[in-house]
């Protein structure tokens, strides 16, 4: 089989191309990211909580974010705010409520969801 000239000038052109395309692509995506502001969602989340809204969402929200950052004292602060509007959460609010409490030397207080938690297991 015989390759002819021609096969690499095409070749060749698509490269060049395809290239291109690609620069232009994250330059103009660069220039898009500048023009917008980013919202830190945790804290506007927590200056609406702050402000009184109350909701099981809301606090869920406020809750998994921070024992996902590990702030377990603000953890345990919303999961709180969530146990006293409801106790019908699903098992992993109670296990990440218990140990955002141990972390923060609440035990007495854990021991008590551990054992609502046991509660709720062992009922299903």
């Amino acid at each position: 089989m015989k390759i002819t000239p021609v096969f690499f000038i095409i070749l060749g052109s698509l490269l060049c191309c395809n290239g291109y395309s690609q620069n232009s692509k994250v330059l103009t995506v660069d220039k898009t990211v500048e023009k917008y502001a980013f919202v830190n969602v945790t804290k506007t989340y927590e200056r609406i909580a702050e402000k009184g809204y109350k909701s099981i969402d809301l606090f869920q929200k406020l809750g998994n974010a921070f024992y996902s950052d590990l702030n377990m004292p603000k953890a345990a602060k919303w999961y709180g705010e969530l146990f006293a509007m409801t106790t019908d959460l699903d098992a992993i609010y109670y296990d990440q409520y218990a140990k955002s409490l141990f972390a923060i030397g609440e035990n007495e207080k854990a021991n008590t969801i551990v054992a609502k938690l046991n509660n709720k297991l062992s009922s299903k």
